[in-house]
């Protein structure tokens, strides 16, 4: 077989590889169904766990309302008379849906300059970091994936000033996503040693 022809083929599965990378999960609703096809995230996610004290079921709770596990998830366009595209609603991109300045923000206290929003890890350490950061300034309990998401919606001095109370759409979002955080977290009591032992290595 020539070189063209294995530079071809490597080229070919290298691109095969990095898209099944970035395929959202077949099962966004199971925790452990997630983990056994993205072997890769638990160990992400433990390590954020790890380092910010954020649980796990809490980080996916979050990432599956913010962009259903989709890495170049963007908010929906704005548009003139209806029919011409016009920017977004926002800047909010990734995985995290994390704003331009917020993600600025982020790189710049962290020191994580390299940093990309549709990055998975990069996006779960944001996940980790930014909760972390409204348990030390508001108060509020890394496990209490609810109120998390307002803060996270909200931003921490919105969440201070109780501007989500005038939300009441955004205050079933966030039971929707306390009850999502529930879930997850009782789907991994079952399966959690098996990760731990690392069972389930795939190539995704």
């Amino acid at each position: 077989m020539g070189m063209t022809v294995k530079f071809l083929i490597l080229l070919l599965l290298t691109g095969v590889l990095a898209g099944c990378a970035t395929v959202p999960p077949s099962n966004i609703n199971n925790s452990c169904a997630i983990f056994r096809e993205k072997s890769g995230w638990y160990s992400t996610m433990l390590a954020a766990q790890k380092r910010y004290g954020t649980p796990i079921s809490v980080q996916l709770a979050i990432i599956k309302q913010e962009s259903s596990f989709k890495h170049n998830a963007r908010t929906k366009r704005n548009y003139i008379f209806w029919v011409i595209p016009w920017g977004r609603v926002t800047t909010a991109y990734g995985y995290a849906q994390v704003k331009d300045a917020t993600w600025d923000w982020y790189k710049s206290k962290t020191g994580n300059s390299g940093a990309d929003r549709d990055n998975f890890a990069d996006a779960v350490d944001f996940i980790g970091w930014y909760t972390n950061l409204s348990n030390k300034v508001l108060g509020i309990s890394k496990w209490d994936a609810g109120k998390q998401y307002l803060a996270y919606n909200e931003g921490q001095g919105g969440y201070r000033r109780k501007t989500y109370l005038r939300k009441k759409w955004l205050m079933k979002v966030a039971r929707k996503v306390e009850r999502n955080s529930r879930r997850y977290a009782g789907q991994l009591r079952r399966c959690a040693s098996s990760l731990d032992q690392g069972f389930w290595f795939w190539p995704f």
